[in-house]
């Protein structure tokens, strides 16, 4: 058991960790304001904001700019993405989540600026993406900025994200409470009080200066009383069940889509133009595709605003046109536009309900419900989808109606998808965390940064007496066979070898004894070893089986157990 930290050290620690809370929670949430205002600023200049158009006097040169604008809009930022960003590609979400959960260092603070601003012009020409991705990223790269103090705080690193992506989420949201809950539930994945309190004083101040300094309009506002019938409960679980089913669909057009634009061998540079072409001719007949839709949410709530036809277009549309927008290279998050596709689905929802002549307690509470859902399946955050309700409405009733149609949305993606998006994105990339963070560290971890021992060899060709005399002399029990090039034939152990025989080593080896490669992972390493006896086993180069030195069954395991104690500490610390 480790001892516990001295009471001037833990000082320094509370200190420290709270005045990183308190500067991060600001800086964040000045920066996401300044980036809402300036997409908001884009989207009036550029027409795309709907009371812009409405005051907008040329009808044919508002078509010509309705498709005009997203085309070039995406033309720069895919100009933008290729040339300037050394990742060559958008930064988001599961870029925060892999640097936390393998320890990494998250990309260079240039690639992090190109991909915020390429964020900026795609949410300002009108793509059809979402403005809550990049803020969270904005958050993290802020925080990331701290690796150069040398604060000699165990998991300092982690914390400071976590307290920038909540500082980002409270601001956007209005909501301190699930900017909380959001950065532990979905970034750090664990909830120790070392990165609680300090995240908690992150949320707090991001909320106070969006919302008390700035004064922050909400959401959206909804007026419900409660819920008027027993049997409306299982109509929010049918719901919740449905929103699973589109929240699966939405997630593998994503998917589908990214694939697509390798596959057509469009150069990434020209994609998002392509993208932008798209949603510019769709809007000719459905403006409201266009950007992030914040009016659609409001009105979404609002009975008879729209038809069941118009919301199933809706719906179809902004689904599909998501999809093709990040699977071509356009910037932007995934949760804005899985907010306006379950709102709208929601509201749908309970019209087809009132169709069959079924008595509800209003559009509110089915729209909010499949709003919360649908996103909260995506991105797997069911906690911070309920809080969310629950802040932006302060309806207890309404919370509670949410709270089980994201339950059974959740319950459905995860076994038919998988925890979220961003697992299933992350998973294409080689590194899977459905088996815990633990695994994933030691998939990554390669055996070959491990120190390899000097082996001790015999060329195939020498004498039996002979090999057994170098493995005596050496004090081994073991001794690795190989070739006039150095490469890996056998191994030979020394209870199997006659001392006095002539023979040559080759017809005694072991030709078919466990080897590990370079490339190999700890993990691997951990799974290959099942059964193994042994002294030692040879790790070759892949590439041409050439002998690297051999590892020990102990090294192995006393790192795998230093990876858990590391995970373990981590969740388990105070200060």
């Amino acid at each position: 058991m480790s001892s516990p930290p001295r009471l001037g050290n833990t000082s320094y620690r509370f200190i420290a960790l709270t005045l990183i809370g308190c500067g991060l929670g600001t800086v964040v949430s000045l920066s996401a304001l300044l980036f809402v205002e300036c997409v908001s600023w884009l989207n009036s200049t550029l027409l795309i904001a709907p009371r812009a158009r409405i005051q907008f006097f040329d009808p044919k040169l508002l078509a010509a700019l309705t498709v005009v604008v997203p085309t070039l809009g995406g033309a720069f930022v895919g100009v933008l993405l290729y040339r300037f960003s050394p990742e060559k590609r958008v930064l988001g979400p599961p870029d925060v989540i892999l640097s936390t959960q393998l320890r990494k260092p998250l990309p260079s603070i240039r690639s992090g600026l190109v991909s915020t601003l390429a964020a900026v012009l795609s949410l300002g020409c009108g793509a059809s993406v979402g403005q809550y991705g990049p803020l969270v990223y904005l958050g993290a790269l802020q925080a990331s900025m701290l690796d150069r103090l040398k604060l000699r705080i165990p998991n300092a690193r982690s914390v400071a994200i976590a307290c920038g992506v909540a500082a980002a989420i409270s601001t956007a949201f209005n909501a301190p409470i699930a900017g909380l809950v959001f950065a532990h539930e979905v970034i750090l994945r664990h909830y120790s009080l070392q990165a609680f309190a300090p995240t908690t004083v992150a949320s707090a101040s991001g909320f106070v200066v969006a919302n008390v300094l700035f004064d922050r309009p909400p959401l959206f506002l909804v007026v419900f009383d409660k819920v008027g019938h027993a049997y409306e409960f299982a109509l929010f679980a049918l719901l919740g069940v449905a929103c699973a089913l589109l929240a699966v669909l939405f997630m593998k057009c994503v998917i589908t889509s990214s694939k697509l634009a390798v596959k057509t061998r469009i150069h990434p540079a020209i994609r998002p133009a392509i993208a932008g072409l798209v949603i510019g001719l769709v809007a000719l007949e459905l403006p409201d595709v266009l950007g992030i839709g914040s009016e659609l949410l409001r009105f979404a709530t609002i009975e008879g605003a729209f038809t069941n036809q118009e919301l199933a277009l809706l719906v179809i549309a902004k689904l599909l046109l998501t999809a093709l927008c990040l699977g071509f290279g356009f910037a932007g998050g995934i949760f804005s536009p899985s907010l306006l596709v379950g709102i709208l689905f929601g509201a749908l929802f309970w019209n087809l309900l009132g169709t069959a002549g079924i008595a509800t307690s209003g559009i509110a509470v089915y729209a909010i419900s499949g709003m919360v859902a649908l996103a909260s399946a995506v991105i797997g955050a069911p906690l911070t989808a309920i809080l969310i309700v629950f802040e932006l409405t302060r309806n207890y009733e309404l919370t509670i109606a949410a709270m089980v149609c994201v339950v059974f949305a959740n319950l459905i993606v995860f076994r038919l998808a998988g925890r979220s998006l961003f697992d299933i994105q992350l998973a294409a990339r080689g590194v899977d965390l459905s088996g815990g963070r633990d695994r994933a560290q030691m998939q990554h971890a390669k055996l070959i940064e491990l120190t390899l021992s000097a082996a001790v060899t015999v060329e195939a060709s020498l004498s039996v007496s002979v090999a057994h005399a170098k493995i005596i002399s050496e004090q081994r029990a073991e001794a690795i066979v190989i070739n006039s090039s150095n490469k890996f034939v056998g191994l030979l152990r020394l209870q199997a070898l006659d001392a006095s025989s002539s023979r040559p080593v080759s017809d005694v080896m072991l030709s078919d004894s466990l080897v590990l490669f370079d490339d190999s992972s700890i993990w691997d390493a951990m799974n290959d070893m099942k059964g193994f006896v042994g002294e030692f086993i040879p790790v070759l180069s892949r590439s041409d089986k050439q002998l690297l030195g051999v590892v020990s069954e102990s090294a192995i395991i006393t790192q795998y157990l230093h990876t858990v104690h590391q995970s373990r500490q981590e969740e388990n610390d105070a200060l």
